[in-house]
């Protein structure tokens, strides 16, 4: 801790003398600060500023502590501007490794959105590195006290928060991007620190590292269980929201960006932190580089809905002081107040040309410098937000999907925010996929929810709407213009991701257990449609483990685990994009905690101790996984239509036979009805996917969700040669706790059109032909 900057009184620093006159109407310039000939050239956005200065920070006495100001010189370049609110200068002797900032004059003006501070020094918007901590000290915040009206503070932050550092472009070869196709992406959604932090089979120094990312080891893990697109949260420079940083607690997740342009450096190893900022967006691109040449495309998670500035008595970092009423959303109300549509306390505001401006160069920074195949934007809702709420037509959106280098890369929407009319799933344009939260909670609901209701004695919601998420939601993704051509792999399906229950935990826990989190277990979800299978959480059993997922005894345990293997079967052979959370197929638990946000520690991070049970889910993993990379029938590209596919050139191929594309069964092996479809107590389904290519197999999938076995009827609706019905070979049964168990199958597992099979209550089974 350090004692707290005085309160000085609140009279603002002179504003600096004028650099002299500029045309107001020159060309925009890059924004930003570019090494450039014998300098440096700055550029960067305050519209509503009076001066704007480039304050260049060296250190002078090392051996002071960070937040001593005696550690500190600043020297202060007046820019000349604005033109069309941009402030300018060529800098010479400024060179790679140069701390810097900016200070800001201009009025204070709460009321009317116009907070500028002289007295603070501003992290650039467009910084390639950040170093420092932010200190929890009175001066990071731009007013006197709480109140956001209140007159303006006039302590210098320059000790207590990150500093911008000058960084040259990068040089060397980035390895081709593998450009894996959409229908056989298989996404993997991982946190930076949390996925290698506890793997022991990687030296030491690298745990939890970028380089530890792209580490042999953890690229053999990623492979072998047949992942193509690794999706990192997010890696921009972060800080901890106003009241973690409070508390000494941090967001662990990073969703709270202070810089679009500059790599977190936390994540990187020490010899690149301590090497500087350019080392450690070297390591960073070395890690996409390495990604690429094992065949594997990176994601990166951004954050362009809010900053880490949070509410009007929040920080006082950047955005804030450099134009406040220009890139944050405001109500129109007088006082101004910010409208928050995130639920952070701010909203950037994408009606302003220069927040679009400002999230593309930041966009297409990663993918020229850095490499990355695409992004999964934070609640997108936001970046469509225009003056009349979310337009599919807006700017943003339109650019994505004209932009030269924008256009060809992987763009996966979170299709919501907490604003008005904010939930607008299947809305956003192609070639942008989505987040599907509908399949999230139908595969919940069918093998957890219903069952728990069942054994209540209580009825569930039958099998429509599971069926229409294992078609690909073309109820959700098929309205364009024209229809249906988004197909299903718009759909990025998912059952877990980094905020709610884990796989493991989604059956062991009914309820949140998040008091770590400091909150008075009132954040996270209360809609987890999870089930404990009778008992919360774990408890011992005769081989338990220190996670306590064997629990409920040698009676419940083994359904408990045969529960994550429906719910992770569903996943991987429903039609859409899948993606799996880290550690999901190791069954990793997070006890209980459905939003671990603030838990930088073996709660999130992923264990690598493989209990026999966690080492035979994995092997199921890769095993379904490996069932889908072979059947085309399970990597559809378009959507189902129900009616035979074109034979195209074959008079005598499969349309001509009238094969069905898709098609659905009951138990009996009948084709469902409407009455069928609407019955909530129907708990049994038979999902018939045909080959798309003669040559292929068709893939029948058996879904049993009652809580009793279940006899079920073998369909068929091809002939084969000799005239007789298909031959089915079962590949996978839900019941097996290792794919190998396939071995005591009794005969040869196969079965024909007609025959009567069995399964076990709540199990999925898999079928191909021969």
């Amino acid at each position: 801790m350090h004692a707290p900057s005085p309160d000085p009184s609140p009279a603002p620093a002179a504003p600096p003398v004028a650099p002299g006159p500029v045309d107001r109407h020159a060309p925009v310039p890059p924004l930003g600060v570019h090494v450039a000939g014998d300098g440096v050239d700055v550029a960067v956005l305050a519209s509503h500023a009076s001066a704007v200065e480039l304050c260049l920070v060296d250190v002078v006495d090392a051996a002071r502590p960070a937040h001593d100001p005696a550690r500190y010189r600043e020297r202060r370049v007046p820019l000349a501007g604005p033109a069309f609110g941009v402030w300018r200068a060529h800098v010479p002797g400024v060179r790679p490794g140069q701390r810097y900032g900016f200070r800001v004059h201009g009025p204070w003006e709460p009321a009317a959105g116009l907070r500028h501070n002289p007295a603070k020094l501003l992290v650039d918007p467009y910084a390639r590195g950040l170093v420092g901590e932010l200190v929890d000290d009175p001066a990071i915040r731009g007013q006197v006290g709480d109140d956001p009206y209140g007159p303006p503070d006039a302590r210098d932050s320059l000790p207590f928060v990150p500093h911008s550092v000058v960084v040259a472009e990068p040089t060397g070869p980035l390895a081709p991007r593998p450009r894996v196709p959409w229908r056989d992406t298989v996404i993997y959604e991982a946190h930076v620190r949390g996925l290698t932090q506890r793997l022991e089979a990687l030296p030491e120094h690298l745990r939890g590292t970028y380089a530890g990312v792209a580490h042999p080891v953890t690229v053999e893990h990623l492979r072998s269980l047949g992942v193509t697109t690794l999706e990192l949260l997010p890696v921009h420079a972060n800080v901890p929201e106003p009241h973690l940083l409070a508390s000494g607690r941090t967001n662990y997740w990073g969703y709270s960006t202070l810089g679009f342009f500059a790599p977190h450096a936390a994540y990187a190893t020490r010899a690149a932190q301590e090497a500087g900022p350019g080392a450690v967006l070297d390591e960073v691109r070395g890690m996409v580089h390495l990604l690429h040449e094992a065949g594997i495309e990176v994601l990166l998670d951004v954050v362009h809905n809010h900053t880490c500035e949070g509410g009007a008595d929040g920080y006082h970092l950047s955005w804030r002081g450099l134009d406040n009423a220009g890139y944050y959303l405001h109500d129109g109300a007088t006082p101004a107040r910010l409208a928050d549509v995130t639920g952070t306390g701010n909203s950037l505001d994408f009606r302003r040309p220069a927040v679009v401006r400002a999230a593309l160069d930041s966009l297409r920074h990663w993918a020229q410098v850095v490499g990355v195949d695409g992004f999964r934007f934070d609640l997108a809702v936001t970046l469509g937000r225009g003056s009349s709420g979310f337009d599919p037509d807006h700017p943003f959106l339109v650019a994505l999907q004209t932009d030269p280098v924008l256009c060809g890369l992987k763009l996966v929407a979170e299709p919501w925010d907490v604003g008005p009319g904010g939930w607008r799933t299947g809305q956003f344009p192609p070639p942008m996929a989505e987040w599907n939260d509908r399949f999230r909670d139908a595969v919940r609901q069918f093998w957890l929810a219903d069952a728990r209701e069942a054994s209540h004695g209580r009825p569930g919601h039958g099998v429509r709407d599971l069926a229409t998420r294992l078609a690909g939601s073309a109820d959700l993704f098929g309205h364009s213009d024209p229809p249906l051509v988004r197909g299903p792999v718009a759909s990025v399906s998912y059952v877990t991701a980094h905020d709610g229950f884990t796989l493991a935990d989604l059956v062991a826990y009914d309820h949140k257990h998040n008091l770590a989190n400091g909150e008075g277990n009132r954040d996270g979800t209360d809609d987890n449609r999870s089930w404990n299978h009778g008992l919360e959480g774990p408890v011992a059993t005769p081989d338990a483990t220190a996670d306590g997922i064997d629990g409920l005894g040698v009676e419940i345990a083994p359904l408990r685990r045969r529960s994550i293997r429906n719910l992770l079967a569903t996943l991987l052979l429903a039609a859409g994009t899948p993606m799996i959370t880290a550690g999901d197929e190791m069954g990793r638990t997070q006890r209980g905690n459905n939003n671990a946000y603030v838990q930088d520690d073996e709660t999130s991070w992923v264990s690598w101790d493989l209990a026999p049970w966690r080492k035979d889910l994995l092997a199921t993993a890769r095993h379904l996984l490996a069932l889908r990379r072979e059947h085309p029938a399970l990597r559809a590209d378009a959507f189902f239509t129900g009616r035979p596919r074109p034979a195209a050139g074959d008079a005598g191929g499969d349309a001509a036979v009238g094969v069905p594309d898709l098609v659905w069964f009951d138990a009996d092996g009948e084709l469902l009805d409407h009455a069928t479809w609407h019955d909530p107590a129907v708990r049994t389904l038979q999902m018939l996917r045909t080959a798309p290519s003669p040559g292929d197999a068709d893939v029948l999938v058996v879904l049993a969700g009652s809580l009793d076995p279940v006899d079920v009827t073998l369909p068929g609706v091809r002939a084969t040669a000799g005239g007789g019905p298909e031959v089915w070979e079962l590949v996978w049964d839900s019941d097996w706790e290792h794919p190998g168990d396939r071995a005591h199958v009794d005969g040869d597992g196969t079965a024909r059109a007609g025959d009567v099979v069995g399964l076990e209550a709540l199990s999925l089974r898999v079928y191909v032909t021969r």
